[in-house]
Protein backbone atom coordinates (compact mmCIF):
# COMPACT_ATOMS: atom_id res chain seq x y z
CA UNK A 1 0.00 0.00 0.00
CA UNK A 2 1.30 3.44 -0.88
CA UNK A 3 2.32 5.95 1.75
CA UNK A 4 0.41 9.14 1.13
CA UNK A 5 1.59 12.70 1.97
CA UNK A 6 -1.81 13.61 3.39
CA UNK A 7 -3.10 12.95 6.88
CA UNK A 8 -6.32 12.63 8.85
CA UNK A 9 -8.43 15.75 8.37
CA UNK A 10 -7.13 16.53 4.86
CA UNK A 11 -9.46 17.08 1.89
CA UNK A 12 -8.16 15.29 -1.19
CA UNK A 13 -9.20 15.31 -4.86
CA UNK A 14 -8.61 11.91 -6.48
CA UNK A 15 -8.86 10.94 -10.14
CA UNK A 16 -8.41 7.51 -11.68
CA UNK A 17 -8.38 6.91 -15.45
CA UNK A 18 -8.86 3.90 -17.65
CA UNK A 19 -5.81 2.44 -19.37
CA UNK A 20 -5.12 4.18 -22.71
CA UNK A 21 -8.34 6.15 -22.24
CA UNK A 22 -10.50 3.04 -22.67
CA UNK A 23 -13.90 2.71 -20.90
CA UNK A 24 -13.86 1.33 -17.36
CA UNK A 25 -17.47 0.10 -17.48
CA UNK A 26 -19.49 -1.77 -20.07
CA UNK A 27 -23.11 -1.23 -19.15
CA UNK A 28 -25.56 0.38 -16.74
CA UNK A 29 -25.20 -2.40 -14.17
CA UNK A 30 -21.46 -1.72 -13.96
CA UNK A 31 -22.21 1.94 -13.24
CA UNK A 32 -24.71 1.06 -10.53
CA UNK A 33 -22.18 -1.37 -9.07
CA UNK A 34 -19.74 1.56 -8.75
CA UNK A 35 -22.24 3.41 -6.56
CA UNK A 36 -22.68 0.32 -4.39
CA UNK A 37 -18.91 0.11 -3.97
CA UNK A 38 -18.76 3.74 -2.83
CA UNK A 39 -21.09 2.73 -0.01
CA UNK A 40 -20.11 -0.81 0.95
CA UNK A 41 -16.32 -0.54 0.51
CA UNK A 42 -16.12 2.43 2.87
CA UNK A 43 -15.70 0.40 6.05
CA UNK A 44 -12.86 -0.57 8.35
CA UNK A 45 -13.81 -4.24 8.17
CA UNK A 46 -13.82 -6.28 4.98
CA UNK A 47 -17.05 -7.50 3.41
CA UNK A 48 -17.43 -10.93 1.74
CA UNK A 49 -15.38 -11.44 -1.45
CA UNK A 50 -18.55 -12.27 -3.38
CA UNK A 51 -20.34 -9.26 -1.92
CA UNK A 52 -22.40 -8.41 -5.01
CA UNK A 53 -23.65 -11.97 -5.37
CA UNK A 54 -24.55 -11.84 -1.67
CA UNK A 55 -26.66 -8.75 -2.34
CA UNK A 56 -28.28 -10.42 -5.33
CA UNK A 57 -29.09 -13.57 -3.35
CA UNK A 58 -30.78 -11.42 -0.71
CA UNK A 59 -32.57 -9.46 -3.48
CA UNK A 60 -31.20 -6.12 -2.27
CA UNK A 61 -28.65 -5.39 -5.01
CA UNK A 62 -30.88 -2.58 -6.32
CA UNK A 63 -30.76 -0.77 -2.96
CA UNK A 64 -28.17 0.43 -0.48
CA UNK A 65 -29.39 -2.00 2.16
CA UNK A 66 -26.59 -3.78 4.00
CA UNK A 67 -27.02 -7.47 4.95
CA UNK A 68 -27.27 -8.05 8.70
CA UNK A 69 -24.70 -10.86 8.38
CA UNK A 70 -22.01 -8.40 7.27
CA UNK A 71 -19.71 -6.68 9.81
CA UNK A 72 -20.95 -3.38 11.21
CA UNK A 73 -20.04 -0.49 8.92
CA UNK A 74 -17.30 1.79 10.23
CA UNK A 75 -16.33 4.40 7.59
CA UNK A 76 -12.65 5.09 6.85
CA UNK A 77 -13.22 8.13 4.57
CA UNK A 78 -15.85 10.75 3.87
CA UNK A 79 -16.97 11.16 0.29
CA UNK A 80 -18.00 14.78 -0.28
CA UNK A 81 -18.39 14.73 -4.07
CA UNK A 82 -17.86 12.49 -7.07
CA UNK A 83 -18.47 12.12 -10.79
CA UNK A 84 -18.23 8.95 -12.82
CA UNK A 85 -17.46 9.22 -16.51
CA UNK A 86 -17.03 6.57 -19.20
CA UNK A 87 -13.26 6.25 -18.83
CA UNK A 88 -12.41 7.89 -15.49
CA UNK A 89 -13.84 9.08 -12.20
CA UNK A 90 -13.28 11.86 -9.69
CA UNK A 91 -13.83 11.66 -5.93
CA UNK A 92 -13.46 14.40 -3.32
CA UNK A 93 -12.48 12.75 -0.04
CA UNK A 94 -11.88 13.69 3.55
CA UNK A 95 -9.37 11.41 5.27
CA UNK A 96 -10.91 10.37 8.61
CA UNK A 97 -8.81 7.28 9.38
CA UNK A 98 -5.09 6.89 8.82
CA UNK A 99 -4.53 5.43 5.32
CA UNK A 100 -8.29 5.53 4.77
CA UNK A 101 -8.11 6.95 1.25
CA UNK A 102 -5.37 4.59 0.09
CA UNK A 103 -7.22 1.60 1.58
CA UNK A 104 -10.50 2.61 -0.03
CA UNK A 105 -8.93 3.30 -3.41
CA UNK A 106 -7.10 -0.03 -3.37
CA UNK A 107 -10.39 -1.84 -2.74
CA UNK A 108 -12.24 0.18 -5.36
CA UNK A 109 -9.62 -0.23 -8.07
CA UNK A 110 -9.17 -3.95 -7.44
CA UNK A 111 -12.91 -4.56 -7.24
CA UNK A 112 -13.61 -2.76 -10.50
CA UNK A 113 -10.72 -4.36 -12.38
CA UNK A 114 -11.52 -7.92 -11.26
CA UNK A 115 -15.20 -7.50 -12.12
CA UNK A 116 -14.48 -6.00 -15.57
CA UNK A 117 -11.94 -8.68 -16.53
CA UNK A 118 -14.17 -11.55 -15.45
CA UNK A 119 -17.37 -10.17 -16.98
CA UNK A 120 -15.83 -9.16 -20.31
CA UNK A 121 -13.15 -11.89 -20.48
CA UNK A 122 -10.31 -9.41 -20.50
CA UNK A 123 -6.76 -9.51 -19.14
CA UNK A 124 -4.36 -6.88 -17.94
CA UNK A 125 -4.81 -3.55 -16.22
CA UNK A 126 -8.11 -1.74 -16.38
CA UNK A 127 -6.59 1.51 -15.13
CA UNK A 128 -3.81 3.82 -16.22
CA UNK A 129 -1.36 3.26 -13.37
CA UNK A 130 -1.91 4.52 -9.83
CA UNK A 131 -4.60 7.03 -8.99
CA UNK A 132 -3.66 10.69 -8.87
CA UNK A 133 -4.42 12.88 -5.88
CA UNK A 134 -4.03 16.44 -4.67
CA UNK A 135 -4.51 17.81 -1.16
CA UNK A 136 -6.79 20.86 -1.04
CA UNK A 137 -5.49 23.62 1.22
CA UNK A 138 -8.00 26.49 0.90
CA UNK A 139 -11.75 27.01 0.90
CA UNK A 140 -11.56 28.85 -2.41
CA UNK A 141 -9.78 25.97 -4.09
CA UNK A 142 -12.25 23.55 -2.50
CA UNK A 143 -15.12 25.49 -4.06
CA UNK A 144 -13.46 25.32 -7.47
CA UNK A 145 -12.79 21.58 -7.19
CA UNK A 146 -16.40 20.93 -6.15
CA UNK A 147 -17.74 22.68 -9.26
CA UNK A 148 -15.11 21.08 -11.47
CA UNK A 149 -16.04 17.58 -10.31
CA UNK A 150 -19.81 17.87 -10.09
CA UNK A 151 -20.66 20.32 -12.87
CA UNK A 152 -17.86 20.65 -15.42
CA UNK A 153 -17.47 16.89 -15.86
CA UNK A 154 -21.18 16.04 -16.36
CA UNK A 155 -21.51 19.11 -18.62
CA UNK A 156 -19.12 17.39 -21.02
CA UNK A 157 -21.84 14.75 -21.53
CA UNK A 158 -24.52 17.33 -22.35
CA UNK A 159 -25.80 17.36 -25.93
CA UNK A 160 -23.27 19.43 -27.86
CA UNK A 161 -20.65 19.16 -25.15
CA UNK A 162 -19.18 21.69 -22.74
CA UNK A 163 -19.29 24.70 -25.06
CA UNK A 164 -23.04 24.31 -25.59
CA UNK A 165 -23.58 23.67 -21.87
CA UNK A 166 -21.81 26.93 -21.03
CA UNK A 167 -24.17 28.83 -23.35
CA UNK A 168 -27.28 27.00 -22.08
CA UNK A 169 -26.30 26.87 -18.44
CA UNK A 170 -29.78 26.57 -16.89
CA UNK A 171 -30.87 23.77 -19.21
CA UNK A 172 -27.53 21.98 -18.86
CA UNK A 173 -27.58 22.33 -15.06
CA UNK A 174 -31.08 20.87 -14.87
CA UNK A 175 -29.97 17.96 -17.05
CA UNK A 176 -26.75 17.40 -15.07
CA UNK A 177 -28.60 17.50 -11.75
CA UNK A 178 -30.43 14.38 -12.93
CA UNK A 179 -27.23 12.53 -13.87
CA UNK A 180 -27.28 9.59 -11.46
CA UNK A 181 -23.52 9.02 -11.49
CA UNK A 182 -22.46 12.35 -10.02
CA UNK A 183 -23.16 13.98 -6.68
CA UNK A 184 -24.68 17.12 -8.20
CA UNK A 185 -27.96 15.32 -7.50
CA UNK A 186 -27.29 15.77 -3.76
CA UNK A 187 -26.26 19.41 -4.05
CA UNK A 188 -29.30 20.16 -6.23
CA UNK A 189 -31.54 18.57 -3.58
CA UNK A 190 -32.72 15.70 -5.79
CA UNK A 191 -31.20 12.74 -3.92
CA UNK A 192 -29.75 11.80 -0.55
CA UNK A 193 -27.31 8.93 -1.14
CA UNK A 194 -26.09 7.19 2.04
CA UNK A 195 -22.47 7.13 0.89
CA UNK A 196 -22.13 10.92 0.59
CA UNK A 197 -21.55 13.51 3.32
CA UNK A 198 -21.38 17.19 2.40
CA UNK A 199 -19.17 17.98 5.40
CA UNK A 200 -17.57 21.42 4.92
CA UNK A 201 -19.24 21.84 1.51
CA UNK A 202 -22.55 21.96 3.36
CA UNK A 203 -21.25 25.04 5.18
CA UNK A 204 -19.79 26.66 2.08
CA UNK A 205 -23.00 25.99 0.13
CA UNK A 206 -25.90 26.01 2.63
CA UNK A 207 -28.55 25.69 -0.09
CA UNK A 208 -28.97 24.22 -3.56
CA UNK A 209 -29.31 27.74 -4.95
CA UNK A 210 -26.01 28.77 -3.34
CA UNK A 211 -24.19 25.94 -5.10
CA UNK A 212 -25.89 26.69 -8.41
CA UNK A 213 -24.84 30.34 -8.22
CA UNK A 214 -21.26 29.29 -7.60
CA UNK A 215 -21.39 26.69 -10.38
CA UNK A 216 -22.67 29.30 -12.84
CA UNK A 217 -19.86 31.68 -11.94
CA UNK A 218 -17.28 28.91 -12.22
CA UNK A 219 -18.56 27.45 -15.50
CA UNK A 220 -19.17 30.74 -17.28
CA UNK A 221 -15.96 32.25 -15.95
CA UNK A 222 -13.10 29.86 -15.36
CA UNK A 223 -14.24 27.08 -17.67
CA UNK A 224 -15.20 29.50 -20.43
CA UNK A 225 -11.68 30.89 -20.21
CA UNK A 226 -10.37 27.30 -20.02
CA UNK A 227 -9.01 27.83 -16.51
CA UNK A 228 -9.38 24.79 -14.29
CA UNK A 229 -8.11 23.60 -10.92
CA UNK A 230 -4.64 22.17 -11.15
CA UNK A 231 -4.89 18.50 -12.11
CA UNK A 232 -3.97 16.09 -9.31
CA UNK A 233 -0.36 15.00 -9.62
CA UNK A 234 0.79 11.43 -9.21
CA UNK A 235 1.65 10.74 -5.60
CA UNK A 236 4.93 8.90 -5.45
CA UNK A 237 5.49 5.70 -3.48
Amino acid sequence: MRKEPFTVGNYVHVIKRGARGFPIVGDELDRWRFLLMLYHFNSKTHIPENWFRDLQDKKISHTFERPSSWPEKEPIVRILAFSFMENHFHILFKEIKENGISTFMQRLGTGMANHFNIKYKQKGSLFQGPYKAKTIKSDNYLRCVAAYIMVKNPFELYAGGLDVAVQKFDDAYEWASGYVYASLMEYAGKRSAPFLEKDILGELFPSSNAFKRHAREYIQGRVHEREEPESPGIILE
